[in-house]
C-alpha cells in the first residue's frame, strides 16, 4: 500500500459526511480531484460552501454540493436521505466520517441519546440504512466508516449504552467508535447475507491534525480546550502527521481495488499512528459478532430504522 494514490473514479457519486474539515474535506477533495461528484454532507452550510470554494480553488472542475445533515438529529438524517432519494440517483460510496470527540460532560443528541454514541454510532447507522436502497443501487458500492484506534479501550455496554449511570468522555468516545468498527462488519455480513451487494470497511487516521481534538473538549466551555496529553504529544517529532497523510486510510478503503470487505485500515507505522495505509488491528470486542449483532437490533430499535431481512432493498 506504500505510497497510494487514488484510481480514476470517474462517474461515481459519493457522500461524505462531516465534509467542511479535517479528514473529511481531504478525503471530498481528493474524491473530487479523482472524479468523483461528492455530496458535502454538513450540519454548518456555511461552513460547507466555504469547504467547496476552498476544493475549487485548487480543483476548479469539481463537482461538488453541498446539503444540510445534522447527525445528532434523526428527523435531519431523514430529511437529507429523501431529498437524495427525490433525485433518484444511485449513491456510489458513503462515507460516514462525522465525528464528536471527548466531550467533557455528558450532552444529548435531539432525540436525548449521549451525544457521542448517538452522532458517530446511531446517526450513521441510521443515514446508511436510509440510503441503502441508493446504495444498493450504485456502481460496485461501498460503504466506509470511521473508526478510531482509542476502540481498543472500549466496551459495549448494553446496561448504559447512553452513559446515564456513569459518565466520562474518553469512556464514551471509545464505546461510540467501537460501535461504529462493530457496525461496518455488520453491515458486510448482512450484505453477504442478503444480497445487498455492499463493500463494507472501517478505517481510522491515526494521530492527526483535525479540529476533532479541540471542538468536542471545547463543547459547553467559554474558550477552547485541547486536552493535556494531547499538547504533550504534539510536541513529541514524528507523533502527529498532518490532515493529507490522516486522510489516506479512508481513501483506500474507498477506492482501492484491493480494498477488502469487513477490513479496518489506518496507518503503517509505529502504533498505528501514522504512515502510509495497511491494514489495522481490531480489538477482540470488535471481532465478537455476537456482540455486533445485538448492538445492530438495539441501534434499529433506537433509531427506528429497520433494515431489510432478506430481500434486495428496492431500486437495486
Amino acid at each position: 500500500m506504500s505510497g497510494f494514490t487514488v484510481p480514476d473514479q470517474s462517474g461515481r457519486l459519493a457522500v461524505v459526511t462531516g465534509a467542511n474539515s479535517g479528514i473529511g474535506r481531504e478525503t471530498a477533495h481528493r474524491l473530487a480531484t479523482a472524479g468523483v461528484e461528492v455530496v458535502l454532507a454538513v450540519r454548518d452550510t456555511r461552513k460547507g460552501h466555504t469547504a467547496a470554494a476552498g476544493i475549487r480553488s485548487t480543483t476548479p472542475d469539481a463537482r461538488l454540493h453541498v446539503e444540510e445533515l445534522d447527525l445528532s438529529r434523526l428527523a435531519s438524517v431523514t430529511d437529507f436521505a429523501r431529498r437524495l432519494t427525490a433525485r433518484g440517483r444511485p449513491v456510489d460510496l458513503l462515507v460516514n466520517n462525522a465525528g464528536v470527540m471527548a466531550v467533557p460532560t455528558r450532552h444529548t443528541t435531539a432525540d436525548g441519546y449521549e451525544l457521542q454514541f448517538g452522532t458517530n454510532h446511531l446517526g450513521h447507522f441510521a443515514l446508511t440504512g436510509r440510503l441503502l436502497p441508493l446504495l444498493a443501487a450504485g456502481d460496485h458500492p461501498r460503504v466506509v466508516t470511521l473508526s478510531s484506534g482509542t476502540h481498543h479501550v472500549g466496551r459495549i455496554d448494553f446496561d448504559d449504552l447512553q452513559s446515564e449511570r456513569r459518565y466520562g468522555a474518553n469512556r464514551a468516545y471509545a464505546q461510540s467508535k467501537l460501535a461504529t468498527l462493530m457496525f461496518a462488519d455488520e453491515l458486510q455480513r448482512r450484505s453477504d447475507r442478503h444480497g445487498w451487494g455492499l463493500l463494507s470497511a472501517a478505517a481510522h487516521p491515526g494521530a492527526t491534525h483535525t479540529n476533532l481534538q479541540s471542538a468536542g473538549p471545547s463543547l459547553g466551555r467559554d474558550r477552547t480546550q485541547i486536552p493535556f496529553v494531547t499538547r504533550l504529544t504534539m510536541r513529541i517529532p514524528g507523533f502527529w502527521q498532518d490532515v493529507d497523510q490522516g486522510a489516506l486510510p479512508t481513501l483506500y478503503a474507498a477506492t482501492s481495488p484491493d480494498a477488502a470487505g469487513a477490513q479496518y485500515y489506518g496507518p503503517s507505522g509505529p502504533f498505528g499512528l501514522t504512515g502510509q495505509p495497511a491494514v489495522a488491528r481490531k480489538s477482540r470486542r470488535a471481532r465478537d459478532a455476537s456482540v455486533a449483532e445485538r448492538l445492530w437490533q438495539e441501534s434499529e430499535r433506537l433509531t427506528g430504522i429497520t433494515y431489510p431481512r432478506s430481500a434486495v432493498p428496492a431500486g437495486r
